[in-house]
């Protein structure tokens, strides 16, 4: 692997987990349960995240940049 893709990789991944981090502070806000499903299943609470997109926006948006840099180490 070169260094650009493992820089990207590293971006994305830290890209993902900060939006992880931005969701599961913005669904603990929001209602106890959400933020227990947030702890516990990460990548379906994005779909809360898509519901309710005027307080999760931030991490949807995230993590979209997160996935983005993932694809372009490959």
């Amino acid at each position: 692997m070169e260094a650009t893709n493992a820089y990207f990789m590293t971006l994305g991944a830290s890209m993902l987990l900060l939006s992880w981090i931005l969701l599961l502070i913005t669904s603990w806000r929001e209602d106890y349960g959400w933020g227990l499903f947030t702890v516990l299943l990460p990548p379906l609470s994005y779909l809360y995240a898509l519901t309710r997109l005027d307080k999760a926006g931030a991490a949807v948006l995230s993590a979209v940049v997160g996935w983005f840099m993932i694809y372009l180490a490959f």
